[in-house]
């Protein structure tokens, strides 16, 4: 398998008015921690999957007593699986507002693992969709190499194996400090514009960015 890039990158999508409350709590929240206090302004999962990762799927190899739902998840990339079903406006989907208003928020993976270990804090990822039944898991970046990089990168998924591979996830227990967010890709200038409105009160504020080559088509 090849060799993971120099720096990898993560990436959590959200809806953009979710980052105002996100900002000034300064942190993610997992969506067992969400649903403790009354979930977030805009949702835009499966229900049915978002259940599934809460009480079905636990981190086995790593951390067997931690369920999925416990963790606050980022993709390897942008343009991910799960940002196409909300393009296409899947049906499934409790969000029906389309790509427009979904943000991403970028970290440094290494960052990341170097807060999370100064603060004993449970981190992990997987190798294919966390919320998949059968999904493998790695707590060690020695074992990013079991990482399909080619599928993450790629842009044409339709073959089963790089859609699988692609949609590999990294997960951080409980909350992930909104410190660590270097950047935040919009879609459009008028998400940007919001999306520097929300964040302005904030002491951390990452810059915000149009990249449409991070959406469809």
């Amino acid at each position: 398998m090849p060799k993971p890039p120099q720096q990898p990158k993560i990436y959590h999508i959200t809806h953009v008015d979710n980052l105002q409350a996100i900002a000034a709590s300064g942190r993610l929240l997992s969506d067992a921690r969400l649903a403790e206090l009354g979930g977030p302004s805009e949702m835009v999962g499966m229900s049915h999957i978002k259940a599934r990762r809460m009480t079905g799927i636990n981190l086995e190899e790593c951390y067997p007593e931690d369920y999925v739902g416990q963790y606050v998840p980022f993709y390897f990339c942008p343009r991910s699986v799960m940002l196409y079903l909300i393009y296409a406006r899947n049906h499934e989907l409790i969000y029906k507002g389309g790509q427009g208003p979904i943000v991403h928020l970028q970290a440094d993976l290494a960052a990341v693992v170097e807060w999370a270990e100064s603060k004993d804090r449970r981190w992990a990822f997987s190798l294919s969709n966390a919320g998949a039944y059968g999904v493998e898991f790695r707590n060690d970046l020695d074992q990013l190499n079991e990482v399909n990089w080619p599928a993450v990168a790629a842009n044409d998924w339709r073959n089963a194996a790089v859609k699988h591979g692609k949609q590999a996830e990294f997960l951080v227990r409980n909350s992930f400090p909104w410190h660590l967010v270097e950047r935040i890709g919009v879609y459009s200038n008028a998400i940007a514009q919001q999306a520097a409105q929300a964040i302005s009160a904030a002491k951390h504020q990452p810059q915000v960015e149009i990249l449409r080559e991070w959406y469809y088509p």
